[in-house]
């Protein structure tokens, strides 16, 4: 079977390493460079404190993949665990943040609730008191993207994986239905799809959609409308006026929407959307840069939550990226229509959700049931039935 991947980023790169694995062709066109898209951009959390089940499951199938990265792929991904804690300002916030540790711990997650004292005890300069409850889990950590992409692409291209970058699929197309495949490995009425590119067709038992912010587009070649919104997101690398420790956790203030977590030599990540308007953008011409003033807030909102952060804080640079967000904040894991199938829409969550999304959608793809995870709930369909999800842990 050969299997078509429309995307370059290190989702498209896990389910070009899933179906090579279980002996599938595989072709990965990239418009761009592999990563160049959200990939690079991301802040790299991998974490199991999720508000829904099939999100906390898409990361506990992916940490294991995670932790033996190096020895698997031959490439240091600086994983790092030093955990992640929520922190609630309000009593609303802290009473899902009990109802999410008992779905987490149920499903396998060693995430805890803690009072603002026992937070203190991993953030020293928490503000204690301006919060009523947090959660923390060592489960979770963060890693370089950049890496993850590299060792990916060296492990497919390994297994005969064709990549192709710079490369956009231009128009999609089915062929062959009734009458025979395209590609003479699959069975005679599954039919096919023909795609275009500056450099000629390739025909293909299945396509892949993974082009992350740009799936929209990609989808509606082939006549599929999916509802994703390509929408920018910042990211600032500051030197904090205090010592925030090297292993101190990423902390999200999730009642303000500003995260935090250090970075190397002294410097941390600071981030968060807080503005009421969030609106689509082009993927092809956005503002790649960051903003002054949003980083400024960012760094006033960061030091809201722990004394770290101070007027003597200093912005060092910083950058933006794309989220491709659906209206519930969860991927879209599906064959959206015949050997065409949809892995975007992750909405921040796509670095971490990777390895298993790879499993999942070498499953649609195949025919086969070996990936560990349920992810039914993530079809499109559920847009038009009204069976949405709802992901309240978004940063």
């Amino acid at each position: 079977m050969h299997v078509l991947i429309v995307g370059g980023g290190v989702v498209g790169l896990a389910c070009a390493h899933a179906l090579a694995g279980r002996g599938a062709e595989v072709t990965v066109c990239e418009a761009g460079t592999l990563g160049g898209g959200s990939t690079d951009r991301a802040a790299g959390g991998i974490r199991t404190q999720f508000s829904t089940r099939v999100n906390v499951d898409l990361s506990l199938a992916s940490v294991p993949v995670w932790e033996s990265f190096a020895d698997e792929f031959g490439v240091d991904i600086d994983y790092r665990r030093s955990g992640y804690l929520f922190l609630a300002r309000t009593e609303a916030t802290a009473a899902a943040f009990r109802e999410n540790v008992a779905m987490q711990t149920d499903a396998g997650a060693p995430s805890r609730v803690l009072s603002p004292a026992e937070a203190a005890e991993y953030l020293p300069e928490l503000r204690t008191e301006s919060f009523v409850a947090a959660t923390f889990s060592a489960a979770d950590g963060v890693a370089d993207p950049h890496s993850a992409v590299q060792g990916y692409s060296d492990a497919v291209r390994a297994a005969g994986v064709d990549v192709r970058t710079k490369t956009p699929v231009t128009d999609l197309a089915r062929v062959g239905d009734g009458g025979g495949s395209v590609d003479a490995g699959a069975t005679p009425d599954a039919g096919g799809w023909r795609a275009e590119t500056p450099d000629g067709s390739i025909d293909a038992d299945a396509v892949v959609v993974a082009a992350g912010a740009w799936s929209a587009r990609v989808a509606a070649l082939a006549g599929v409308d999916l509802p994703l919104a390509p929408r920018r997101r910042q990211i600032a690398v500051v030197e904090p006026e205090g010592d925030l420790p090297a292993d101190a956790p990423l902390t999200i203030d999730l009642d303000t929407g500003a995260y935090f977590r250090p970075e190397r030599e002294g410097t941390a990540i600071v981030g968060g959307h807080f503005s009421a308007s969030d609106p689509d953008v082009d993927p092809d011409r956005f503002d790649e840069s960051m903003d002054v003033e949003w980083a400024v807030e960012a760094t006033e909102r960061a030091d809201d939550a722990a004394a770290y952060f101070g007027p003597e804080t200093r912005i060092r640079n910083g950058w933006a990226g794309l989220y491709a967000v659906t209206p519930d904040h969860h991927a879209i894991l599906d064959e959206a229509a015949p050997g065409l199938v949809v892995a975007a829409g992750f909405s921040g969550h796509g670095f971490q959700h990777a390895p298993a999304t790879g499993e999942a959608v070498a499953d649609l793809c195949l025919g086969e049931d070996a990936c560990e995870v349920d992810v039914s709930a993530l079809s499109l369909d559920r847009f038009e039935s009204g069976e949405t999800l709802r992901e309240r842990n978004v940063a």
